[in-house]
């Protein structure tokens, strides 16, 4: 299977459905209360963001979800910059609304995407890109079970002309039996 091919992914938890404009309404929805950081970013215009993320996958760089939980959206991730060739994937453009943070969604949806990567799509590596400043996903990643792979200095220049540094954190192959069992057990916690 390829890391592009568009397949729904679900557990009891959450389902994640290909993006499509009709997830729109409910993720604009689902944007209410989101407080970004000057060192993230939230889309401004939803509808945008979706025919944006589409245009990747057409393109083969990204493969959008929806986030789904009890039929509505909820939130977005993708599988972005991808290299089939190499069988390395990064799993990253993640938010989701405030009233399923702290949850079993993001948990739940890490699972699914490294299942799927994984399992598969019989990747290599799979990797997670956050901005040093960033303390809530960093902590998150390290959490899954990712390991630090470096700091990309100066990677990105921000909206406003700030540079980002960026740090990238990989899972690999015989990692991810221990990264399952810890995503399990922090999914049975709550």
């Amino acid at each position: 299977m390829l890391f592009t091919d568009p397949v729904p992914l679900e557990n009891e938890h959450v389902r994640l459905e290909p993006l499509t404009p009709a997830h729109a309404e409910d993720l604009t929805d689902a944007r209410t209360g989101l407080e970004y950081a000057w060192y993230t970013a939230v889309p401004a215009s939803v509808p945008d963001e979706i025919d944006r993320r589409r245009a990747e996958h057409r393109d083969g760089r990204m493969n959008p979800w929806a986030v789904v939980v009890d039929g509505r959206a909820v939130g977005m991730t993708t599988f972005c910059d991808i290299d089939q060739a190499n069988r390395h994937v990064e799993i990253g453009y993640t938010w989701l609304s405030p009233s399923v943070q702290r949850t079993a969604v993001n948990s739940a949806a890490k699972l699914l995407l490294l299942e799927h990567a994984f399992e598969r799509c019989d990747a290599i590596a799979v990797e997670f890109r956050t901005a040093w400043h960033n303390r809530q996903s960093r902590a998150a990643i390290e959490r899954l079970g990712a390991k630090q792979d470096g700091v990309l200095r100066n990677h990105r220049l921000g909206p406003e002309g700030s540079l980002r540094d960026t740090v990238v954190y990989s899972i690999l192959p015989h990692e991810w039996p221990g990264v399952r069992l810890r995503l399990q057990a922090a999914i049975d916690r709550r």
